[in-house]
């Protein structure tokens, strides 16, 4: 198996599951839109478990695991559907764990707070922190990365090291895109800034996912045998192809404007957004279904 710039489209999961022991499937914009989760993609995963299948959720949400198996909970995503899942909030946790007990600046939702408690950190304002991490915009839904142009450029001046607990620029919160960590991540290194990513495309999150479906198995995983499934050209796709993973692109989500009707996506349009990605899938589907 490989990723192709010109990948074929299949019908689902089914198609391709007999190749691989193990999905390391995204969940926003795959299997929920942050308002609703998708019945077909969550019968997927069960089904691809029942035939033996390890699933393993790895997910750029800036929180820890067990919040979002609660919040996958609230939204109808069933424990049945998957085995384990890692999330950039875990792995972010190890970066700052790394850097002792240092005073940080949070930008971001107040909630997303216990990401931080039990590390020794002490939270401070701007003017007194020795790191800033971000895990969102304060208020997603009307805020821009352009409302922290002046907070982003004194940081970045005072040279304190920049830590990205989600990678995501944008996501689909039902039908509309909001902004994420990942925007403001990206405006902070334009500014001259130092900034440190946990999560998707980056390697750690991968790492930590196939060690989580090694203690599953009870044996090393074969990345051979490793199927990426994701709808994000930065994140899900640009990591696949980084980790030498076979990857399943959800055509239907943050991108589907560019492929036409939703349900039935133009496979030249498909194609032709790989290429100018610089990117390749294994196949392509609009939905995760089986």
């Amino acid at each position: 198996m490989a990723n192709l710039s010109t990948p074929p489209p299949v019908p689902g999961l089914s198609a391709l599951a007999d190749a691989y022991d193990v999905v390391l499937c995204d969940v926003w914009g795959v299997v929920h839109n942050g308002v609703t989760s998708f019945p077909e993609a969550r019968a997927e995963l069960r089904a691809y478990r029942e035939r033996g299948g390890t699933v393993v959720l790895i997910t750029n949400a800036p929180r820890t695991s067990h919040f979002i198996v609660e919040q996958l909970g609230v939204l109808g995503v069933e424990r049945e559907a998957f085995d384990d899942i890692e999330t950039s909030g875990d792995v972010t946790r190890g970066l700052l764990a790394e850097r002792g007990p240092v005073r940080f600046h949070h930008i971001g939702l107040e909630r997303d707070l216990t990401l931080y408690e039990g590390l020794g950190l002490t939270r401070v304002g701007p003017d007194e922190a020795e790191v800033v991490s971000c895990t969102g915009l304060r208020d997603d839904l009307v805020e821009t990365p352009a409302d922290y142009e002046a907070e982003l450029a004194a940081l970045a001046a005072r040279g304190l090291p920049f830590v990205c607990a989600n990678p995501d620029i944008v996501v689909e919160r039902g039908h509309q895109l909001v902004y994420c960590a990942g925007a403001l991540a990206a405006r902070y290194a334009e500014l001259g800034g130092e900034t440190f990513v946990a999560g998707k495309p980056h390697a750690p999150i991968y790492d930590a996912a196939l060690e989580r479906a090694a203690g599953i198995l009870g044996r090393p995983v074969e990345r051979a045998r490793v199927l990426a499934i994701g709808d994000g050209a930065p994140t899900d796709l640009s990591g696949a192809v980084r980790q030498n993973l076979d990857v399943l692109f959800v055509t239907g989500g943050i991108h589907s404007g560019h492929f036409g009707p939703v349900d039935q996506p133009d496979a030249g349009a498909v194609h032709r957004f790989l290429e100018s990605e610089k990117l390749g899938a294994r196949a392509f589907v609009p939905g995760l279904r089986w």
